[in-house]
């Protein structure tokens, strides 16, 4: 198993004909997601990197079956996109697209509730089960060895150093994902954990954060309630920063104390998680804490 994705996929790519969708198209491709369709309001009945381009969700959903979503549409237009897809039932949604205004995703978060599609991002790097499917942008090359250990994390460049650690040191991946930095997205850390605990193919899941907003806090405080349990190791990024700092693309400002690398730390620490200090610690602490497992 994996969580959201598998090798069964059928993937849209909204914005597929712009320079960024192009590119991580092919990569997926590549990596052996069965993408389905294209749209581009205006391009329909083209044909790119050869998959049909369609003027509007409803006619690539209907002509191809695709169940999943990703945007690669500017900021200005992403959250047009994002309500496209929602309406038209897709089961979910990567938005890939930074620099969606908040007052955009407000609406996109109302219009969330009740709807059977599931969002991940925006500002975020996509989902990928390893050697099984990719929805968008995580380099392929670190992605290559599948495995037992799960991540979930609010920066992309460390979900990449995370899984690079973790194979360097023998094992591999089941699904990594990228949930985003702002201070509005879609599926938080606690729904993604809850996935993890579920999944019989993960039996360790690696939970990265930042500074600012609640999100490891609730699911920290979340898993210590839980009663199926598997080992979670934790990071918290920017531990560093002076109050008051922001991560570079996180939405959210540490205004409260609480928010801050130390005290998020400690508040997991407290609930059962392994905490590590540094990135480059976190291969080492999967293979130690999966050996105190044994």
């Amino acid at each position: 198993m994996s969580i959201l994705i598998d090798e069964n996929i059928q993937v849209i790519v909204q914005g597929l004909t712009g320079k960024e969708g192009l590119f991580h198209t092919e990569q997926m491709m590549n990596y052996g997601t069965s993408i389905v369709g294209g749209v581009t309001p205006g391009k329909g009945g083209e044909v790119y990197l050869g998959i049909p381009i369609f003027n509007t969700m409803y006619e690539a959903v209907h002509n191809t079956g695709g169940n999943i979503s990703v945007i690669f549409v500017p900021s200005l237009f992403a959250s047009d996109a994002i309500l496209e897809a929602i309406s038209i039932n897709i089961e979910m949604i990567v938005c890939i697209t930074e620099g969606i205004p908040v007052s955009d995703m407000v609406l996109v978060k109302h219009f969330l509730k009740g709807k059977k599609s599931r969002l991940i991002g925006p500002n975020c790097p996509g989902i990928i089960s390893s050697q099984k499917a990719k929805v968008g942008i995580m380099p392929n090359l670190v992605f290559n060895k599948k495995g037992t250990i799960g991540i979930v994390s609010r920066s992309g460049t460390l979900t990449y150093e995370a899984a690079d650690q973790i194979v360097k040191k023998g094992y591999g991946i089941s699904t990594a994902i990228g949930i985003g930095g702002d201070s509005i997205i879609g599926m938080n850390m606690k729904e993604i954990v809850n996935l993890f605990l579920k999944d019989d193919e993960t039996e360790c899941i690696v939970m990265i954060g930042e500074i600012g907003g609640q999100l490891e806090i609730e699911a920290a405080k979340w898993i210590k309630k839980s009663k199926k349990k598997k080992p979670i190791i934790g990071f918290i990024a920017g531990q560093t920063a002076p109050k008051g700092r922001t991560m570079g693309h996180a939405g959210a400002i540490i205004g409260r104390e609480k928010e801050t690398a130390q005290v998020k730390m400690n508040i997991m620490e407290e609930c059962g998680i392994h905490i590590v200090k540094s990135p480059a610690e976190i291969g080492i602490k999967v293979d130690e804490v999966l050996h105190l497992e044994k």
